[in-house]
């Protein structure tokens, strides 16, 4: 086995307790030289966090780590870990008295080249307080490391190149590492002239990272796309053109924000294109049965719905034989008027019910403009459904109207669908279905764990909620005894309370936030 560099080492391990939400701090903050000026400016993919952090950021990154893998000192296992990553390779150190002095507060890592699935190419850089001390500490892993090395030098830039190609150096006060020696002299290019840090597209997408977060992960989408060397296909791209979204000159941002009990998840990005979702269907969603293990809501759907169907019809779908202008009348033709149908509805939200794969149910519920269109929408799907021969349709009249469909192959529940009110129900078991419009049921809204998620948002509306409870019991129960990589997770998925979804959207930029609460 090939000895390994310790920095290599030191910035994938860090990377992994981020990953983990042990770690971090959000670009720009240190006043140090900007780990991204020394990426590539066409990099896809840039990783970038604090390896200090300090303040309330560090204060809920201990909490966290504490509650969730019970450790009481973050900063110790982490040297602790590395030294001993580091001996086995023959590369033993001290932490406190090799690397402390000259660590910086910064780091980033970007990636390149993706192609098959994979990338094919990184390169890292850390910054540091004290170049020499730095470069002392470098020059000293090599050596120890008992592999031959190779001194180069670039630019001006002198570097080290490992027997695997591992390239090294010390500039512009920070510690560089690449996959390979080209890699190493790109990022040298990188620093004296454009970088990824001095794009526009860059700047921008990543002005929005909150003060507070632990890392940020900058993806160019349309970046990745002509790196993977592949257009995207015809079917994909046309709903992504019904709903508006320019993947290909699209970017999104990530962003891990620690909480004393909560993991926060900011997310943002240009996909909405020019009319992306918005909205706040949270009222639909408060409004489901309490006992969903998981549920969503969308607000507006039947106007994006009716846009889609629109640019679906003038295009046509050539590889289902359906030519242009052709799909909403050929569906009128056969009682399945599209227009009438979405124009009556509004919001739409879901939810899952059951423990077990016997008690496992569900709806898909679409709120309608009226109650008589909501009857006459399900009364029409009815008609159509008969029309075209589909068996073990039975009529449905108590506590709603519509219909249930039976068969094997759809399991031991019926499809039901139902309408009451001005609600329509697409469900999956009768009583899973009907208890949508139970008046006197408890729901989402009645849930002190789902109103926590509420207020963990903020001012974000909820648009997706899964209890944490319920989400674990119904998995255990589906996922086959003896899964090793399941039973390992456990311990840590005990400490999940909820997760939360909130998004919401403002001109061409669509944002959302993933909250995980902790027990």
């Amino acid at each position: 086995m090939k000895h390994r560099l310790v920095l290599p080492v030191l910035l994938a391990a860090l990377a992994a307790l981020l990953v983990a939400g042990c770690g971090g701090g959000n670009g720009g903050g240190s006043g140090g030289t900007d780990p991204a000026s020394v990426a590539p400016a066409q990099a896809p993919v840039f990783v970038d966090f604090t390896i200090r952090p300090e303040g309330e950021t560090k204060q809920n990154l201990e909490a966290l780590a504490k509650e969730i893998a019970g450790v009481d000192d973050l900063g110790g296992l982490i040297a602790e870990e590395l030294e001993g990553s580091a001996s086995e390779d023959g590369e033993a150190f001290d932490f406190e008295k090799e690397v402390e002095p000259w660590l910086g507060e910064e780091a980033g890592l970007f990636l390149q080249d993706y192609e098959e699935e994979d990338f094919e190419g990184y390169g890292a850089a850390i910054q540091t307080s004290d170049e020499a001390e730095a470069r002392e500490f470098v020059d000293k892993q090599v050596e120890s490391g008992g592999e031959s090395a190779k001194d180069g030098s670039y630019e001006g830039v002198d570097f080290k190149v490992r027997e695997d190609e591992t390239t090294i150096g010390v500039f512009d006060g920070l510690v560089v590492f690449a996959e390979d020696e080209a890699i190493f002299k790109s990022m040298v290019d990188a620093s004296n002239g454009d970088n990824l840090g001095g794009q526009e597209t860059y700047a921008s997408a990543v002005s929005g990272v909150p003060g507070d977060s632990a890392a940020s992960v900058f993806v160019d989408v349309g970046g990745l796309i002509e790196e993977a060397g592949s257009e995207i296909d015809s079917e994909t791209e046309l709903f992504l053109d019904s709903v508006g979204i320019e993947p290909k000159e699209a970017t999104a941002v990530a962003s891990l924000v620690p909480g004393s009990n909560r993991i926060e998840v900011d997310l943002s990005t240009d996909l909405g294109g020019e009319n992306p979702p918005a909205g706040d269907a949270s009222e639909l969603l408060g409004s489901l049965p309490a006992t969903s293990v998981a549920a969503f809501a969308s607000a507006e759907f039947g106007e994006r719905f009716n846009e889609g169907i629109d640019r679906i019809d003038a295009e046509g779908i050539p590889s289902e034989g359906i030519p242009a202008h052709k799909l909403k009348k050929t569906l009128k033709e056969a009682g399945v008027d599209l227009e009438s149908i979405a124009s009556s509805i509004g919001d739409v939200g879901g939810y899952v019910t059951g423990n077990s794969e016997s008690s496992l149910g569900g709806a898909l519920i679409l709120e309608a403009e009226n109650e008589e269109k909501a009857k006459n929408t399900v009364s029409n799907l009815g008609l159509f459904l008969r029309s075209t021969g589909t068996p073990g349709i039975t009529k449905i009249t108590e506590g709603a109207s519509g219909f249930s469909i039976r068969s094997p192959e759809l399991g031991r529940q019926p499809v039901v669908v139902v309408a009451k009110g001005s609600r329509i129900a697409i469900g999956y078991g009768l009583a899973a279905t009907l208890s949508s419009f139970q008046e006197s049921g408890k729901t989402l809204a009645d849930s002190a764990s789902y109103q926590e998620a509420v207020d963990a948002l903020g001012g974000t509306p909820i648009s997706a909620y899964l209890d944490g409870g319920s989400a674990l019991k119904l998995a255990t129960a589906l996922v086959p005894a003896g899964e090793e990589g399941f039973e390992e997770a456990k311990p840590y998925l005990r400490k999940i309370d909820y997760l939360a979804l909130g998004s919401e959207a403002s001109g061409d930029l669509a944002t959302a936030k993933l909250i995980v609460g902790i027990k």
